[in-house]
């Protein structure tokens, strides 16, 4: 059974930013932790629970949920044996995750950190696994070598991130089409095969990818998830906030149009599939 303190002997302070990434990286704190993604995240727990059943995680390993949220892999693994910690960048999301860890009496534990400086020591888990996640930070190849320093030799690296192709690739188009680019790669670039196996290059072995579909499904209408959007997700809020009253109707019009294209129930309710690249490695 692994011990609160021997989480806590595992974390070491990161070294801080320079220049402009550090006023990047405050930007994106901002964008991360506007909103609520505690309660948004809350829809998409079944995404968390088919990611960790697909990639059958031992029992007796130690797990690291990479740019983590509120908690999406590391509560789920928890509530199944598996010691998990959670790191983020986000405040508010360790907050919300520590404090459903402590009341459910979980095997959790979270700390405020950067997918590019994990605040981990080498070699510290069996399991290094991203959902959704760490595809959003500026400096792939950084993601990438961290996630295989702090994985064991022999342990996994995991993660799920969206398709260019996909529905929310799709839904990232729109919004591009609003405001600037943040002065980062595209996040969906981490789900191109090729891309991915030239950020890990000889770090992985065994490296297998596969395209899943996952299922977005609301108990409202299309415009009603729009608006969820908007007020809970980060980037959606801060993009939002950041048009005028013109821009963000027709922000507001474009996605709702997107939406309810691809939704497959009635009106009062939204069915949407979308495609992620399930990524499963051996570190070298």
């Amino acid at each position: 059974m692994t011990s609160p303190t021997t989480m806590t002997a595992i974390a070491t302070t990161p070294p801080p930013p320079a220049g402009q990434m550090q006023t990047l990286k405050a930007r994106l704190r901002t964008i991360w932790m506007a909103g609520d993604y505690d309660y948004f995240s809350r829809y998409m727990e079944q995404s968390a629970i088919e990611f960790l059943d697909r990639i059958k995680v031992p029992m007796g390993s130690l797990l690291l949920d990479v740019a983590c949220g509120s908690g999406q892999l590391a509560l789920v693994a928890s509530r199944r044996g598996i010691p998990s910690m959670g790191v983020d960048i986000a405040a508010n999301a360790i907050r919300a995750a520590r404090g459903r860890a402590v009341h459910e009496g979980l095997e959790a534990w979270f700390q405020e950190g950067d997918a590019e400086s994990l605040p981990c020591e080498d070699a510290s888990f069996d399991v290094v696994a991203s959902l959704f996640g760490a595809m959003f930070a500026p400096r792939p190849d950084l993601v990438a070598s961290e996630m295989m320093r702090v994985a064991r030799p022999g342990g996994m690296i995991a993660m799920a991130n969206w398709t260019a192709e996909g529905f929310i690739g799709k839904m990232f188009k729109v919004i591009a089409r609003f405001i600037a680019p943040p002065g980062m790669p595209s996040p969906v670039l981490w789900g191109d095969e090729e891309t991915v196996r030239a950020r890990f290059g000889t770090g992985v072995s065994d490296l297998r990818m596969t395209r899943v579909t996952y299922t977005f499904d609301y108990p409202f209408g299309p415009a009603e998830v729009v608006e969820f959007f908007r007020k809970y997700y980060g980037p959606m809020n801060q993009t939002f906030a950041s048009l005028s009253d013109s821009g963000q109707m027709a922000l507001r019009e474009e996605l709702t149009e997107l939406w309810s294209g691809h939704n497959t129930s009635g009106s009062r309710r939204t069915t949407v599939s979308s495609e992620y690249l399930q990524i499963v490695a051996k570190r070298s």
